[in-house]
């Protein structure tokens, strides 16, 4: 099936032919769904915090972050096309016909919002300077010369600010008083606030290879005046999805894709594959949240309160874990059994099987200390409001339990009339919110790729070149990569939430 230029050609992939056929049988079989229970509710799954608890917990964190070994892990991977696509659109499409510039009339359409808000966008200023070096006027005048395309294009070209081109990490979104601030800046000066361990300030972008020139530049700029200000040590790093974690495409018939010099095609495989990167963060404690979630400095005060609040939680869970682990390897009592059983099923939310009951002291014993001893999560969930991201559910795993579940759309069985009910009485979703501690009681850093789905995932249609193909790819890093996890949802409030997923949500008043 495979020539010998193919499994040369996977080897120095890293990849075995193993793994193709896994791969080749997902392609001709489909991804099982995710069997759902229920959906992950306050007091049913999501807990709620106290101002009293929140107090404790952030001064906890405060208390003893001091010595520990911390890290703000941040996935930015990938360009900010998307976030420009109807700007695209529009250029592409503008001629200048009246029958394009009656179009251009209506206020509503998203070109037209984005040119007459274009003053209120942190990168106005620069765009001015892009303007006057190509035409010799200044915005303003461009629009009154009926120049929509040009500006439009100043904005997404490589002979403007290439904002179509560059990652979402180095767009410019907020404007302060003498300055202005993209993401990368603004996790760098969130991250200072709670992921700090004494004057250290670690922090980790995930980006794709094609981008890494332009983040490193740019960091070794940004953080001397970080530094200055604030009186920290800024520890930035990086690194790229690993080329072992792509996954091969192939044709409607199932059969490899194949590039015109006749080698496999492969693609990256998603935000699931990024297990394999922070894997190698070497730290006990990890921040997570994506790139495009921030805010200015002005409204930062609620997501630094549930972030500190959130990893105090985490600090006392796992001090739990320890104790309970210590009694159930110490002859424990049937008491003793009963309440590890509760901690384990109420507080980290995983059920066990009628089968449990009639299991053994021993084999009791046995079962609970292998729950406990797994990395841990504490994900923030927000009321849904009708924003993107994947949804809190009770789920059944391949071992009998039941537990909870970060799930996307694509998991759940859009054919299954019950599945969908119960998608409909959801309450909250995931904002990518999370603190995570993944080592074990002794110190001992997890190895994390013993705690994924390996059969999560979904098949999505492609194309290259004129000809569909199709690709595998792994829900996200908090999906099926983290499935067989510790897992605790908290309700945080939706001021923690400020995706930018089109430059339209700039004007968004958390961002202004």
């Amino acid at each position: 099936m495979y020539t010998e230029k193919d499994i040369k050609f996977f080897a120095e992939r890293g990849i075995t032919t193993e793994e193709i056929d896994t791969q080749l049988a997902f392609y001709k079989n489909g991804f099982p769904f995710l069997g759902i229970v229920r959906p992950a509710t306050p007091n049913d799954g999501i807990r709620c915090l106290t101002d009293e608890e929140m107090n404790t917990y952030a001064q906890k964190y405060a208390k003893e972050s001091e010595q520990m070994s911390i890290v703000k892990f941040v996935p930015a991977s990938g360009a900010a096309s998307r976030m420009f696509k109807d700007l695209f659109v529009f250029a592409s499409e503008y001629n200048g016909t009246p029958e394009q510039k009656q179009k251009f009339n209506d206020t509503t359409t998203p070109a037209r919002r984005f040119i007459d808000n274009i003053d209120r966008f942190a990168f106005y200023d620069n765009l001015q300077k892009i303007v006057y070096g190509k035409y010799g006027k200044s915005v303003k005048e461009l629009l009154q010369d009926h120049k929509p395309k040009e500006l439009v294009e100043s904005v997404i070209t490589k002979d403007g600010l290439n904002y179509g081109n560059l990652p979402k990490g180095l767009i410019e979104f907020h404007r302060y008083k003498n300055t202005s601030r993209t993401p990368v800046e603004e996790h760098i000066a969130e991250g200072i606030q709670y992921a700090k361990s004494g004057k250290d300030v670690k922090i980790h972008f995930t980006v794709s290879p094609e981008h890494l020139g332009f983040f490193t530049a740019f960091v070794d700029k940004a953080r001397i005046s970080f530094e200055e200000k604030f009186g920290v040590k800024l520890d930035i790093s990086f690194s790229t999805q690993k080329a072992f974690t792509d996954t091969v495409a192939v044709d409607e018939n199932n059969e490899i894709f194949r590039n015109d010099d006749g080698t496999p095609l492969f693609r990256p495989a998603g935000h699931g594959s990024l297990i394999e990167n922070l894997n190698d963060i070497n730290a006990r404690i990890i921040f997570i949240k994506t790139i495009d979630n921030v805010v200015p400095d002005a409204r930062k005060e609620a997501t630094v309160k549930y972030k500190q609040a959130l990893a105090g939680y985490l600090l006392k869970t796992k001090e739990n874990i320890a104790d309970y682990i210590k009694m159930l390897q110490n002859n424990p009592t049937p008491q003793q059994l009963d309440e590890a059983y509760v901690f384990v099923s109420k507080k980290l939310c995983c059920e066990f099987g009628e089968d449990f009951l009639s299991l053994s002291d021993a084999e009791k014993a046995e079962k609970l200390v292998a729950k406990l001893k797994r990395p841990l999560r504490i994900c923030g969930m927000v009321k849904n409001e009708g924003e993107p991201g994947g949804g809190p559910f009770w789920a059944k795993n391949q071992d009998g339990t039941t537990s909870l579940q970060i799930v996307e759309s694509s998991q759940i069985d859009k054919n299954d009339p019950h599945s969908q009910e119960l998608v409909s009485k959801a309450t909250h979703f995931n904002p990518v919110d999370l603190v995570c501690d993944v080592t074990d009681c002794e110190g001992n850093k997890f190895d994390l790729r013993k705690f994924t789905d390996p059969l999560t995932g979904f098949i999505s249609h492609k194309s290259k070149n004129g000809k569909t193909l199709k690709s595998i790819e792994r829900p996200g890093l908090w999906n099926g990569a983290m499935s067989d996890w510790n897992t605790i949802f908290v309700e945080v409030p939706i001021e923690t939430f400020s995706p930018v997923k089109t430059v339209l949500d700039l004007l968004r008043e958390q961002h202004q």
